[in-house]
């Protein structure tokens, strides 16, 4: 497929963005970009956060994944399912009761302001390291499919695809981003379909036929009963549903766009759809993935991994199946990018820097509001760059396993601040969420010494909420609160 060609179809694609982003961003201010001015519709917000729950690392890596790990990844998404439940019924009541903005402004209320202060840096962290990872995968392979071609340096790449994300979010924001992730999505979804059904009938496949021969190869098992291994289905549901929790729950990106609708009864609606809709499309992703392997073994592809979907895409079929596969491609990356920007900025000007606090004109905060903006996507550039030179080949597990021991100190957070009703030293709670994951890190790299065969995978995240809240309790104030 020519790059030019595919060149241009991004940038009539980003037309259409910054079109949309014209129309949704007129008459937004900052409360329009933080929160939508809690107008937006349950069920576009559902629907987008498809899009930003699954991101380009979903779209490539999980049918990559297929078949080294088989269809495993189901049993985390079932877990999955399980915390958007928890999400719905336990955390977003407590959210809509404080009428808050930011969602750490819980632990303020219930702890203290350096634990407040604590959670929002965490979440900076570990949302900066997971999007820009996300981000790295997508642009990486625009590099190497197109523009490696054209001579265009990937820092360049990087810079221009950045400059594109600030320009549709710059002013609008949440209010913008509800309406982006919806078309988004949509054509993430349709690239999927469409892949999917061409290559059964490329290689003579109905859905039946096709699962008998993923299954002769190998490729469908879903539970792992082997309780020392790291993809034991006890292990990978638990810690499915915890994941979602912490990147879900308690994570300010996907909580801001739930609390931008209205109604608590509506935002629990799009929660419970979310989780439902996760499990199909997740099914749907691994079953492309056993397409994609059987049709790399008719072939005899060397392509593995997160490597062997755009090999296909982009070199084994038709013009027009190439130029869908990139639309989904972007329309994958996005969503998880302008959100996880917005979010970021939102955390820093209310959590750090308390913008609501300051006694400013509007304008004023705005102007202030975008200059942080500017500032986060710089650091997703320079993030970007050092994941190009890490070059993990499977950017799925990398991003999970970072999120253990990023997420888990809030996990302890706010399971102390729901399950108990003790007040803590507030000072002493920046100490407690540093070591935490410090101990966690410790013990899976010597895991092999300290726990023989079994092996601790994923549920890494619980063993550092444990540990967290464990601190948390050693520093626990006699009175309750």
């Amino acid at each position: 497929m020519n790059p030019i060609v595919l060149l241009s179809i991004i940038v009539v694609y980003f037309a259409l963005l910054l079109w949309v982003a014209y129309r949704t961003g007129k008459g937004s201010n900052n409360d329009s970009f933080f929160i939508g001015n809690r107008k937006s519709n349950w069920m576009l917000v559902a629907f987008g956060m498809i899009g930003t729950s699954l991101s380009g690392v979903t779209f490539v890596s999980v049918p990559g994944a297929v078949g080294a790990d088989k269809f495993h990844y189901l049993q985390i998404t079932l877990g999955y399912f399980i915390g958007y439940i928890v999400i719905a019924y336990v955390l977003l009541p407590l959210y809509y009761r404080l009428k808050l903005t930011s969602i750490y402004g819980y632990l303020q209320h219930r702890m203290g302001r350096l634990s407040y202060k604590s959670g929002a840096w965490i979440f900076i962290v570990s949302r900066l390291v997971g999007a820009t990872a996300r981000l790295y995968l997508v642009v990486n392979i625009l590099q190497m499919t197109i523009l490696d071609s054209l001579g265009v340096p990937f820092i360049v790449t990087t810079l221009v695809i950045l400059l594109m994300i600030i320009l549709y979010t710059y002013e609008g924001g949440v209010k913008t981003i509800v309406y982006t992730d919806t078309l988004q999505t949509s054509a993430m979804l349709l690239g999927l379909v469409i892949c999917s059904a061409y290559i059964m009938n490329h290689m003579g496949l109905g859905v039946v036929e096709s699962f008998h021969r993923m299954a002769d190869s190998g490729l469908t098992e879903v539970f792992n009963t082997d309780v020392n291994d790291k993809a034991f289905f006890f292990k990978q549901i638990l810690a499915g549903a915890f994941i979602t929790i912490t990147m879900t729950g308690i994570d300010q990106e996907m909580m801001q766009k739930s609390l931008s609708v209205t109604k608590l009864k509506d935002s629990q609606k799009n929660m419970v759809t979310l989780g439902v809709t996760m499990l199909v499309v997740i099914s749907l992703f691994l079953f492309l993935g056993g397409l994609l392997h059987l049709y790399g073994q008719q072939e005899q592809l060397s392509a593995v991994g997160d490597r062997l979907f755009p090999e296909i895409a982009l070199n084994h079929m038709p013009p027009f199946i190439s130029i869908i596969f990139i639309i989904a491609l972007i329309s994958a990356l996005f969503p998880s990018a302008d959100g996880a920007m917005t979010a970021l900025t939102s955390s820093l000007c209310i959590d750090i820097l308390g913008l609501k606090d300051k006694d400013w004109g509007n304008a004023r905060k705005e102007a202030f509001r975008k200059r942080i903006h500017l500032l986060v996507a710089f650091s997703f550039l320079l993030l970007v760059v050092i994941f190009k030179i890490i070059n993990d080949n499977s950017m799925i597990g990398l991003i999970l396993k970072l999120a253990g021991f990023t997420y888990g100190p809030l996990l302890g957070l706010f399971a102390f601040g729901i399950f108990t009703r003790y007040g803590v030293k507030d000072r002493w709670v920046p100490y407690v969420c540093v070591a935490a994951p410090l101990v966690s890190f410790f013990l899976d790299k010597y895991q092999a010494h300290l726990l023989g065969d079994f092996q601790v995978g994923l549920e890494l995240l619980i063993i550092n909420g444990l540990l967290t809240f464990f601190g948390l309790w050693l520093i626990r104030k006699k009175t309750t609160k």
